[in-house]
């Protein structure tokens, strides 16, 4: 089984933009790897732990995103909220396939399309912060208008995930492929391991991972919660 360890850092040395990723929750559902097959492209082989594959729901912010070049004080920042599961190309790459990421800022839904072609969608969405308790909500502004609400309580710090251990497996991932026509295109980051902290989802209220054509998710999830990193995005490689 492909590791999910980061790649070098000779292979990331190039740099295309950076954003920096806050308040990261990790909620993940085990599935069957032939519900997810005709949802992923052929070009990619779905990616499993321990005999079972994962949809992923990920809300969190992106702060100060912006160009190479470019200061962070003009940097973009919006609510995103991606639905995910994990691939690897001939062995090779392991990495995240989006089905959907909504995200607060046109902006970025039109820079992202264009330029990658990730199925982004236009959304609005707040988050409110009391003490160690963190509310979200986002809402697709087109079609059906699919939404997320997640309500979570934050607690103690734990530290990177182990590697080899499952937790590792769905929160550290380093390149994203997208097939664009008749080519893969993957894109890597760099970025330190996820902080992850003890968390508490209290409310879980969402129609994203249905929106994306997968059967609604009716069992308990596996929560995972980073306080951030700060993240340089390479250029595609296109195959």
């Amino acid at each position: 089984m492909p590791s999910a360890t980061a790649p070098r850092a000779s292979s990331v040395n190039l740099v295309a933009g950076y954003q920096n990723w806050r308040q990261l929750l990790f909620v993940h559902w085990p599935v069957r790897a032939a519900e997810l097959r005709p949802l992923v492209p052929p070009s990619m082989t779905i990616h499993e732990f321990g005999g079972s594959a994962f949809v992923g729901l990920v809300p969190f912010v992106v702060e100060a995103a912006r160009p190479a070049g470019a200061p962070p004080t003009i940097g973009l920042r919006f609510l995103e909220t991606n639905v995910r599961t994990y691939v690897h190309v001939d062995g090779r790459d392991p990495g995240v396939y989006f089905f959907s990421l909504d995200a607060a800022s046109l902006l970025a839904v039109v820079g992202a399309r264009l330029s990658l072609g990730l199925p982004y969608y236009w959304a609005s969405g707040e988050q409110r912060t009391a003490a160690n308790t963190v509310d979200y909500r986002l809402r697709r502004r087109v079609g059906r208008r699919p939404g997320c609400r997640v309500r979570y309580d934050v607690g103690a710090y734990q530290g990177p995930a182990r590697p080899g251990s499952l937790e590792h497996f769905l929160v550290e991932r380093y390149v994203l492929h997208v097939q664009r026509g008749s080519r893969l295109w993957s894109v890597r980051v760099r970025h330190q391991p996820y902080p992850l902290h003890d968390v508490r989802l209290t409310i879980l209220d969402e129609q994203l991972v249905a929106a994306a054509g997968l059967l609604p998710r009716g069992d308990v999830p596996l929560v995972h919660f980073a306080s951030g990193v700060d993240v340089a995005i390479g250029p595609p490689r296109i195959r």
